[in-house]
């Protein structure tokens, strides 16, 4: 089935390439999704064996949707079908619109994902004993897919202590998508609803996001994450880890890259500091960065390496277009070693 498993919803990317969603005459499709980017990544770049637990209604679209995730290699036997009600009265597939961006126009995601199959997750209809009896030791979940619903946060609260039960690690990423709050509690239920879940994870990723007011408010500075993540560590006292990217934007195209991780054992350690990085897609970077760190941690290469890998995966996530990475673990061990962007024959 798979050693680390996803729990969010994996919808329709539709990219206009470099033109813009309200100009488009073409898309190129792919899949994506916060939680299932980890999981894909893991698989198709570092070979761990990966599945993802989701809902689609039984269409044309979830079928598509099915077969991309095929072809990302990752397990498919836990999503759950749910029959098609014709024009998506009641249930249906989640789309998203994604401009990469350029120069001063930055990227810009519109999703059309209300009433989605996975949205209507209800407590007690995933055998999550039967999961982690599988084989399954890590499970990985976040903000986006406990945002989708009410129901979903309740979903995830189940998965997550689960996972603890059968002795499995937890990871989360807070992931704060304004759009999926608006008009139910924005970014104070947010920062709620992220907090009462993260107490149950064994990593938080992303976690600046739970510091001072909540990603809503001023962005926390690199010289300011110490600080920050003691204030974090005081809220969870049940975590371990507690691990950050840290991005300068220079233009659409152009980002400084690092990253930051924090343990009782370790304290605050710093990742790899890439400045300059040349930015083809940036959406899924921050996914990328989750999947080498659990990589690096359920390998047992230790906190330090762990967020090696992690950055230099989501660096070279955001040189391929898509959600999802492009990148081999030979690409990220270059990109380590101090490898230049010279072709390697």
């Amino acid at each position: 089935m798979g050693e680390v498993v996803a729990l969010g919803e994996v919808m329709l990317r539709l990219d206009p390439g470099e033109g813009r969603i309200r100009t488009a005459r073409g898309f190129r499709v792919w899949e994506g999704g916060g939680e299932y980017n980890v999981v894909r990544g893991l698989r198709r770049c570092f070979g761990l064996e990966t599945a993802v637990v989701t809902a689609l209604a039984d269409n044309e679209i979830g079928r598509l949707v099915e077969d991309l995730i095929l072809q990302g290699g990752v397990n498919t036997s836990l999503i759950r079908w749910e029959p098609a009600d014709g024009i998506g009265r009641q249930v249906r597939n989640g789309l998203n619109f994604v401009e990469r961006g350029f120069g001063l126009r930055g990227a810009l995601g519109v999703s059309d994902r209300a009433h989605t199959a996975v949205s209507q997750l209800r407590p007690g209809q995933i055998d999550w004993d039967s999961v982690f009896a599988a084989g399954a030791r890590w499970l990985h979940t976040g903000g986006v897919f406990a945002a989708l619903s009410d129901s979903t946060a309740e979903v995830a609260h189940e998965a997550m202590t689960a996972a603890r039960r059968c002795g499995a690690t937890v990871s989360y990423d807070p992931n704060y998508r304004p759009s999926l709050w608006e008009g139910r509690g924005g970014a104070a239920r947010a920062r709620e609803t992220d907090l009462r879940l993260a107490r149950h994870a064994d990593v938080v990723i992303g976690a600046l996001g739970l510091a001072g007011p909540g990603a809503d408010g001023p962005r926390i500075t690199a010289a300011e994450a110490p600080d920050a993540f003691a204030e974090i560590a005081a809220l969870l006292p049940g975590t371990r880890i507690l691990a950050t990217t840290l991005r300068t934007v220079r233009s659409a195209g152009v980002n400084d890259w690092s990253s930051a991780a924090w343990s009782a054992e370790t304290g605050y350690l710093t990742g790899p500091d890439l400045r300059g990085v040349q930015v083809l897609d940036r959406v899924g970077s921050g996914d990328g960065f989750a999947a080498g760190l659990i990589y690096g941690l359920i390998t047992g290469a230790g906190l330090r390496t762990a967020l090696a890998y992690g950055t230099a995966h989501g660096a070279l996530a955001m040189t391929t277009p898509g959600d999802t990475s492009m990148a081999s673990r030979t690409d990220v061990e270059a990109l380590l070693a101090d490898a230049s962007a010279a072709v390697r024959r």
